[in-house]
């Protein structure tokens, strides 16, 4: 999977794309496609090494907090998802890592309404007289 990672903190030039192994499902997570990934002053700042002290990622890491993405696979305790619910949340703090194509989450802290992929019907063209 293609992911971007923090190799090592620095004010510049800390984020690199690479390729990594598809994370691991454990009992209670969901593993969604990410399909938008936001990126928010947080993000940078955790890059930068502002964060260290209170939250003491350890190079190299994933980087990303925000989702929006369709569930791939799920833990075998998880009851409140299902494969293709279609899906939006912010991992905890310590299990961040949404710059990737799938992302692994908690399904007992993402706080997204599952909502059910449905088919859509084509448009019909409107034809001219």
């Amino acid at each position: 999977m293609l992911a971007f990672i923090v190799e090592k903190y620095a004010k510049t030039g800390a984020v690199r794309a690479v390729e990594r192994p598809e994370p691991t499902v454990a009992p209670h997570d969901v593993l969604v496609r990410v399909e938008a990934a936001g990126a928010n002053p947080l993000d940078s700042k955790i890059a930068q090494g502002e964060f260290k002290l209170i939250l003491p990622y350890k190079p190299p890491f994933v980087l990303g907090h925000d989702l929006a993405g369709v569930v791939i696979r799920i833990g075998s305790a998880v009851t409140r998802f299902a494969v293709g619910d279609v899906v939006f949340g912010r991992p905890t703090d310590f299990r961040i890592g949404t710059f990737a194509e799938p992302s692994r989450s908690t399904s007992t802290t993402s706080p997204s309404p599952p909502r059910r992929r449905r088919r859509q019907k084509p448009r019909r063209s409107r034809s001219s007289p």
